[in-house]
């Protein structure tokens, strides 16, 4: 193991089309209170000097980007893919070519979550860096689930355990790239990082989070993620 002192990057997969959001455009580039929805997405990980790098996966020849595109040197572009995972697995080739360690720590965030609040980010790295297996943000489910069968109740669901997933997510960088590019292999598909790790055997760490720390993905999320930021700003 390197005798260099361990790293913290982030990742922001920012490669989708926003085909549900449908403003003809892709979401991470709609505007949200005077700046580019992205732009709310990176603040955290820019506010803060212990963060290594940041690197950007994007669609090739992205004409928005250039707009938009802060201005600090510690920014990365990668190659986006298809999807998510092959996004995220650019990503971190671009790291590796940096010279990211096996043991740094990546943080992953969806570049379409602008409402993350540094308080969280600040939970997340104090705890998810004592759990072998990494962490991720997290709340309770608080609705009824139900199942159902062509579009009737079969079912409820017991919610006592379940926990809706967030973003960042933080896991060791080796065995990030690793669960990435045996999931590829395998043919599995996966819809966060935290899934890739647990196809490992790994059980990450689930650290509550603020539930407005809201997606957006369709056109009223934008609504609802206006007034999150808003009602922080009084």
């Amino acid at each position: 193991m390197s005798d260099l002192p361990l790293r913290v990057w982030a990742v922001i997969p920012a490669a989708g089309r926003g085909e549900r959001f449908g403003a003809g455009r892709p979401k991470q580039y709609a505007e949200l209170r005077g700046r580019a929805l992205i732009e709310w997405s990176l603040a955290p990980f820019l506010a803060r000097a212990d963060i290594a790098g940041v690197v950007i996966a994007l669609v090739a020849d992205d004409p928005d980007w250039p707009r938009f595109r802060p201005a600090d040197s510690r920014l990365i572009e990668a190659p986006g893919g298809a999807e998510r995972a092959a996004s995220v697995g650019n990503a971190l080739d671009a790291l590796a070519e940096r010279g990211a360690g096996d043991s740094d720590w990546v943080l992953v965030h969806d570049a379409a979550r602008p409402c993350l609040d540094p308080t969280d980010l600040d939970k997340l790295l104090e705890r998810g860096r004592n759990s072998p297996d990494g962490a991720l943000l997290a709340a309770p489910v608080d609705d009824t689930l139900k199942r159902a069968v062509g579009g009737c109740v079969v079912d409820t669901v017991e919610r006592r355990d379940l926990w809706r997933a967030m973003t960042p997510q933080l896991f060791r960088f080796g065995p990030l790239r690793q669960a990435l590019q045996a999931a590829a292999a395998s043919g599995i598909a996966i819809t966060d990082e935290a899934s890739a790790i647990e196809e490992q055997g790994g059980r990450p760490l689930l650290v509550q989070g603020r539930t407005d720390n809201i997606k957006v993905t369709r056109m009223a999320d934008l609504a609802l993620a206006d007034a999150v930021l808003a009602a922080r700003e009084h």
